[in-house]
């Protein structure tokens, strides 16, 4: 791959920048294509430039203040083939071309291996250029739009952070059917065109076999020896130091090489107070190298996690992923018996709405599951977790995987909102939702929760008759014509702990649903008296005192405690038609209970 190379006056002004075919950006002192700021001669914008078909196009800007020089001639459009160089002020451009070849590894005359033991007991003489170095690390790696962009600012640290090295880089092993080969994700030289990069194959493999620095010395006592075993012309050492931690880095290591003319550092022996001053600086260079190996590791790992995390949010529940940040994954996601509140909430007409669309299905399953959004960001906004979409309904349950005292509580104001959102919707004609309406089903009590399923497919979920209950009750909003529907359990704590300023529940009616045996009293949950005017307290009592009336028999007296209720009120209408069917009169062994003929 084709790089641009920028070299200012200083050997510490350097910039590399990796060319994809088609590729084009600008640069300049300040732009967010490229930035070299250490040059006042380049304008903040200065020139557009375009790699293809093996060459550079440079185009200076209008707003550019000085001229670009090309062969000593200033230049306002022109191309660039690979080892030409184009001059603006006092930085070089120079375009070179594929910079990682074969490496030929030679023989080492003297290998060390540093444990991060034994660099513990060694002091950087200079800490603070150091730490100042590393600390830009983690916002080197958090701020990077790509790996290239991540990997340039890595190296362009190193060099920086380590100033005897002539030669940093990211290099990553690879092992293809059985072959190992060195790649180097990232280099750069402190001079604008050093010689080829050549990392040693061998020293990679043994840092990253033993999971510890290595240096290897290709230089000795003699300039004839030297030269045998350089590896490039002014390189005689190189370090390398393996990023371990986790998957983030797989196979990655940290290469650093350059050229002494000390030996001090060829001992093993810990550092003393009298060590050269260079033999010190490489033990140093190498213990810097391990930090920044380290937080390079840690910090990816992190963000890998985070990923992880995010691409798991839209099949676990934020309590899930909270639970499994904290536990191990089998426990947390073990079934388990436990109690938890169920809601079920279902579309109505979904349907006959089929029929009427049956050229435009693609946009009726837009609505849909805009529709089906609503319920499950309630039901997650309040805690919940979401089970599972049965066609056109929705079931969510909170209780697991952390028990919480104010489950039946969250689940009633999911129900509250969803159904709000609804009314709100059908109130708006050109709303996508304006001709949907739902019926919720809340029921409390015991159920297995957890991961459930087969040995080909499980999912998290909520398994037991208390499910069939919530569906059971969504049903029978049609036949009471009341939004939300609750068990006794869940009234019965909405009536005790919850404030009728939050919300309000009215039992309806003592019946047996269709198909079952066991009789349950059915309530009504309702938003406080301010956002339901239509419903007072006092209304409601009247239909509690009637209720009681009904149950007793006495339906003379019932009539007349409905008749207070408001005639916008549907659910009365169930008691009073059931009254007059029956001609006022309770059948033979009344005992409060009214049989369903259908589900709803």
């Amino acid at each position: 791959m084709a790089e641009l190379i920028a070299q200012g006056s200083r050997s510490q002004q350097i910039r590399r920048r990796l060319l994809r075919v088609g590729q084009t950006f600008i640069l300049g002192r300040q732009t967010e294509g490229w930035s070299l700021p250490w040059d006042e001669h380049l304008s903040r914008s200065h020139a557009e430039v375009c790699f293809e078909e093996g060459r550079l196009s440079v185009k200076r800007l209008p707003e550019a203040r000085n001229p670009i020089f090309l062969a000593g001639d200033a230049r306002d459009e022109f191309s660039l083939h690979p080892g030409e160089h184009f001059v603006i002020g006092e930085t070089t451009f120079t375009l070179v071309g594929d910079r990682v070849h074969d490496p030929h590894d030679a023989q080492p005359t003297e290998q060390l291996t540093f444990s991060p033991q034994s660099l513990k007991q060694l002091r950087f003489r200079n800490p603070d250029h150091r730490l100042e170095v590393l600390s830009r690390l983690p916002k080197v790696i958090s701020s990077s739009s790509d790996e290239a962009e991540l990997f340039e600012g890595l190296v362009n640290m190193l060099l920086s952070g380590i100033p005897r090295a002539a030669t940093a880089a990211l290099v990553k092993l690879h092992t293809d059917d059985g072959q190992r080969r060195v790649e180097a994700l990232h280099w750069d030289h402190r001079r604008s065109l050093g010689d080829e990069f050549h990392p040693s194959q061998r020293l990679v493999c043994e840092a990253l076999d033993r999971g510890q620095s290595v240096l290897h010395v290709w230089g000795g006592k003699s300039e004839t020896t030297a030269q045998t075993f350089t590896m490039a012309e002014n390189v005689d050492w190189a370090f390398c130091t393996p990023v371990l931690v986790g998957e983030a880095c797989p196979g990655w290591a940290l290469y650093l090489a350059g050229h002494t003319t000390s030996e001090d550092f060829l001992t093993s022996r810990p550092p003393r107070d009298d060590d050269d001053d260079r033999g010190r600086d490489l033990r140093e260079d190498v213990k810097f190298t391990e930090l920044v190996a380290a937080t390079l590791s840690s910090v990816r790992q992190v963000q890998m996690l985070e990923r992880r995390q995010a691409s798991l949010s839209q099949f676990f529940a934020p309590a899930v992923l909270k639970a499994l940040a904290t536990g191990d994954p089998d426990e947390v996601l073990a079934p388990r018996e436990t109690e938890v509140s169920v809601l079920f909430c279902d579309l109505r007409g979904f349907s006959l709405k089929s029929e009427h669309h049956s050229d435009n299905l693609l946009g009726l399953l837009n609505r849909v599951s805009g529709a089906l959004g609503v319920m499950t960001h309630h039901i997650l906004e309040q805690g919940g977790v979401f089970g599972d979409f049965q066609g056109d309904a929705a079931m969510g349950f909170w209780g697991w995987p952390l028990a919480e005292q104010e489950e039946i509580k969250r689940a009633c104001l999911a129900a509250l909102a969803i159904s709000r959102d609804f009314e709100s919707a059908g109130r708006q004609p050109a709303n996508p939702l304006s001709d949907f309406r739902v019926g919720i089903g809340l029921t409390t009590g015991r159920a297995v929760a957890g991961r459930i399923g087969t040995t080909d497919q499980v999912k998290v979920t909520v398994f037991g008759p208390l499910v069939n209950r919530a569906s059971r009750l969504e049903g029978m909003t049609k036949i009471l014509q009341t939004p939300i529907l609750m068990d006794e359990t869940t009234a019965q704590f909405v009536r005790e702990h919850v404030p009728r300023s939050v919300a309000r529940s009215r039992r309806i009616a003592k019946v047996r649903p269709y198909g079952m045996t066991t009789p349950i009293m059915v309530s009504e949950l309702l938003p406080p008296a301010p956002d339901y005017p239509d419903l007072t307290d006092e209304h409601l009592d009247h239909y509690d005192r009637a209720l009681n009336e009904f149950l007793a028999g006495h339906w003379s007296e019932a009539i007349e405690l409905l008749h207070y209720l408001p005639a916008k009120d549907r659910v009365k209408d169930f008691l009073t038609v059931y009254i007059v069917e029956h001609d006022r009169t309770p059948p033979p062994g009344w005992d409060g209970i009214i049989q369903l003929l259908t589900k709803g």
